[in-house]
């Protein structure tokens, strides 16, 4: 054969990563070994594979087609061996969530995951939506999950389920008696919120849109409690998403309060490389997250 299935792992470490360097330190080769490897196997087929944009390699439409079939070929090369020496692969995965998603639906995702591989080693890193997506595109978690459709040209986002944002106040402000909050309420109100590129403090200012000039944000606050405690103490009125307050509401601490006609839905997204090579860990979890989805 022309080729090497080391020529095409390498191959495929650059493409995702558009650098050979980068590629290079994944494999624990030298530079120099993953750019000759690259240069052998172009030379072999008489094929350019990737233009050079800035410091950067980027797949031509002859590097899309072969890193289809290279994918394909190493992966069905990695299940031949598996299958010779008799192994089950444990579905390790990196996985990293925002806020919202990390603390109240991926834990629960991870809890699932291990049930059905727990020898599985399972890495859930929670941060904003922007850590996210900078933490896949350098190869360092292999699924997010975010907030709102942060866009990057190595990032394929995939809609995975609604959720539905609430403004709430405590059981003792005087907007609790009301429950519907007019203009006047909307203007007059000390907003206690997320922080600026919170996906929370997205979707909160995408709602509020035409008041985005006269709201009163009192508080930014990072943390989700941290805006529960401040509304509990009477600071302010809170947006956050329900399934954080769900249980508050229930025992009465916080009441639930609305703005007629005014849309408090958004969508939550999986974040994958473009161009990630088959995983049958990242396929189980996404499958857990639906199915979680639909329950």
């Amino acid at each position: 054969m022309r080729y090497t299935l080391r020529q095409l792992q390498i191959f495929c470490e650059i493409a995702r990563h558009q650098n050979v360097s980068r590629a290079a330190q994944r494999l624990h080769v030298s530079q120099s070994a993953a750019s000759e490897a690259l240069h052998n196997l172009e030379k072999a087929f008489d094929l350019k594979l990737f233009d050079r944009v800035g410091n950067r390699l980027q797949l031509n439409v002859h590097g899309e087609r072969v890193l289809r079939e290279a994918d394909r070929v190493l992966a069905e090369a990695q299940g031949f061996e598996n299958r010779l020496l008799g192994i089950n692969p444990v579905p390790d995965i990196l996985v990293g969530a925002s806020f919202t998603i990390g603390n109240h639906l991926a834990t629960k995702i991870m809890a699932h995951y291990l049930e059905q591989q727990p020898e599985a080693n399972v890495s859930l890193d929670i941060a904003s939506t922007p850590a996210i997506i900078e933490q896949l595109v350098e190869g360092r978690i292999d699924l997010g999950m975010i907030e709102w459709p942060l866009n990057h040209p190595d990032v394929q986002l995939i809609p995975w389920r609604e959720d539905e944002l609430v403004i709430f106040s405590a059981a003792d402000h005087p907007f609790a008696r009301r429950g519907v909050l007019s203009r006047e309420d909307i203007l007059s109100a000390r907003w206690i919120v997320r922080e600026e590129n919170a996906g929370l403090r997205r979707g909160f200012d995408m709602a509020l849109a035409e008041y985005s000039d006269s709201l009163n944000i009192f508080l930014e606050l990072r943390h989700n409690e941290a805006i529960k405690t401040a509304v509990l103490s009477g600071l302010g009125v809170g947006c956050l998403s329900r399934m954080v307050v769900a249980r508050d509401f229930e025992r009465g601490d916080l009441v639930p309060l609305s703005i007629p006609g005014t849309n408090m839905r958004r969508q939550f997204y999986f974040a994958v490389q473009k161009n990630a090579a088959p995983s049958m860990a990242r396929d189980l979890w996404m499958d857990l997250c639906q199915a979680a989805a639909l329950s």
